[in-house]
């Protein structure tokens, strides 16, 4: 059995869930249920960042303080978790008593290996990203993700020498044992490393918000720093190195293109600091945009996790989310594709086959006749277990679809409804166990319409079939019973 340890990142608890977070965290619960059908030991981290000046500000506006902000916040994000189905073995907040203790432990570790000194930091600030950005980083003078002018600061401030590790840091991601994926932003990182790294101020001295600095109260910690060690945290780390967690390290961190490069630099450089192993993958997915604009309130054409789950049911919402995003780009959504994608692959397709196929059987099939396609079945088990590793989602279930396509030519070619029922019986067990296939690789996706499908296959044991047994489904019999419909049609 291997361990596999999965991130996403911990969301800023300033709004409230939307499709990038929810699509992030599907993929990590997406990753994480086929890890465990394959019978590896699973950790799967997600949770919210809950210091800094936004947060602040947003406490204030509604009149309550930072930490009864954050709370209410937590409670929106995990109900919309539970909503989904998402199956986490931690939602760590960064507010947890144990993850501060850790955080003033690590500060004072780095302070006494030399890597942390005090300077002045003059620069521009964009509060909204809780970075600070170069002239190069702007747009007509705005941050490009918030569209609003940086603030000019000057303070003083406690800065981490990450410069000294640039070219050890530049040669890891070169030599794939940090793997950036996919190809362009490993690029994309490179790149930037060709300038050097600089060292990164950490602290402020104006937000009360915010872990304070054991040797020196003046100062809180600046929120990447806190928020990137939430990923040993979150394990139960206490913030001692000579304990580092079983899990450890990261076998695939999630993340939007948005901060892959904090995490390529700061990240890193804090784990090359705490000289304790890398993450194994770091995993980038682009933007969802609606009708080719970017999702905006005052456009009116937001898609929030909520309205999906008004729209669907809830194992539709997640094919749909799971199978809209591009491996390597942005993705354009409307609500007439989302609804067209429904009613054509998951209505007219895979539960238009599984009633016809299950009708059909209720009459005719006659037992265990041999599967015939099993050299077809092992190549699309075979891709779609690369494209799951290889975090090619939506392709992986395309080769799902490439079985229920196929079937559905196959029942159409053969007309079973036309032959005896000794001469139907060989064509519905061929047909039967291409459902269990289907059921089986749906199960990361929508666990309830796999175990759905499953019980009308009638398989003994149905319930227990993973990864590591699924040629059973060649071997055993089946009991079909055709039980409703298993995808409501949903109206223009």
């Amino acid at each position: 059995m291997s361990k596999v340890y999965i991130t996403t990142p911990i969301y800023y608890a300033n709004g409230e869930p939307h499709l990038g977070h929810t699509y992030t965290t599907l993929l990590a619960d997406i990753l994480s249920r086929y890890y465990r059908l394959k019978g590896d030991k699973v950790f799967f981290l997600t949770g919210l960042d809950e210091h800094g000046a936004k947060i602040e500000e947003s406490a204030k506006k509604v009149g309550i303080n930072p930490k009864d902000f954050c709370d209410q916040k937590a409670e929106i994000f995990q109900k919309a978790w539970k909503d989904f189905a998402f199956q986490y073995d931690n939602f760590i907040r960064t507010t947890n008593p144990q993850h501060i203790k850790a955080i003033q432990r690590t500060l004072i570790y780095l302070r006494d290996k030399g890597l942390l000194y005090k300077d002045f930091y003059e620069g521009y600030y964009c509060v909204g990203c809780e970075q600070y950005k170069s002239k190069l980083d702007l747009v007509d003078g705005k941050c490009p993700d918030h569209q609003t002018e940086p603030i000019l600061m000057k303070e003083e401030s406690y800065f981490f020498k990450l410069s000294e590790f640039s070219k050890e840091l530049e040669d890891k991601i070169k030599n794939n044992e940090v793997e950036i994926l996919p190809l362009s932003r490993r690029n994309e990182i490179l790149e930037f490393y060709k300038k050097g790294l600089k060292d990164v101020s950490i602290s402020r001295k104006a937000v009360k918000w915010g872990i304070e600095i054991p040797f020196d109260k003046e100062f809180t910690l600046y929120v990447w720093i806190d928020a990137f060690l939430n990923y040993l945290t979150g394990l139960g780390w206490e913030g001692d190195l000579r304990n580092i967690p079983d899990f450890w390290p990261p076998d695939i961190q999630l993340m939007g293109k948005d901060i892959i490069r904090v995490h390529a630099t700061i990240w890193l450089g804090l784990v090359r600091a705490l000289e304790i192993d890398f993450p194994k993958t770091l995993f980038v997915h682009g933007y969802f945009t609606v009708e080719g604009q970017k999702m905006s309130k005052s456009l009116g054409n937001v898609i929030t996790p909520y309205d999906l789950l008004e729209v669907f049911p809830r194992d539709g919402a997640r094919f749909l989310l799971a199978h809209s995003l591009n491996y390597n780009q942005d993705t354009d959504l409307s609500w007439q594709r989302l609804k067209d994608e429904y009613n054509d692959i998951l209505v007219k397709n895979l539960g238009n086959l599984v009633a016809r196929v299950l009708k059909l059987a209720e009459n005719c099939y006659s037992g265990n006749s041999g599967f015939e396609f099993k050299t077809f079945a092992d190549e699309v088990w075979q891709n779609y277990k690369q494209n799951m590793e290889d975090i090619k989602i939506a392709e992986a279930i395309d080769e799902v679809l490439r079985i229920v396509n196929f079937a559905n030519k196959y029942i159409d070619e053969e007309k079973p409804w036309e032959e005896s029922c000794v001469n139907a019986g060989k064509v519905l067990f061929n047909l039967l166990v291409f459902l269990g296939y289907v059921a089986l690789m749906l199960k990361p996706f929508m666990s309830e319409k796999s175990e759905e499908i499953l019980a009308q296959l009638g398989i003994e044991g149905g319930e227990n079939l993973d990864f590591q047994n699924r040629e059973l489904l060649e071997k055993i019999n089946f009991h079909p019973k055709k039980k409703g419909i298993l995808f409501p049609r949903i109206e223009q």
